[in-house]
């Protein structure tokens, strides 16, 4: 990823498919290539696939693990729209303080 995608960020979206784990793995390592290139941004950690829960590789002791490092962690489905719209408005309200 080039880091300058992310220069100027108010914020972002960390998204990690539910059924891969190692997009998960992937986005691990993403948020701290972020936090050394750019410093501490406002993001939300997004599971994507919710509606596919039942064939998750992410399982919930690793979504533990990012709230136990009091990340913001919420389900989504690109597919049926659920919490996409609620991960932009929670990611909004982050970065304005709220």
């Amino acid at each position: 990823m080039r880091w300058s995608y992310v220069k100027g960020a108010s914020g972002y979206l960390l998204v990690a498919d539910g059924t891969r784990r190692a997009t998960f793995e992937k986005a691990l390592a993403l948020e701290e290539g972020v936090r050394q290139a750019v410093g501490l941004l406002p993001f939300i950690f997004v599971l994507n696939k919710a509606d596919l829960a039942s064939s998750w590789e992410v399982d919930a002791a690793m979504e533990s693990q990012l709230v136990d490092k009091r990340w913001e962690v919420m389900r989504a489905s690109a597919k049926t729209g659920e919490n996409v719209d609620a991960a932009f408005r929670k990611l909004t309200e982050k970065m304005l303080g709220a």
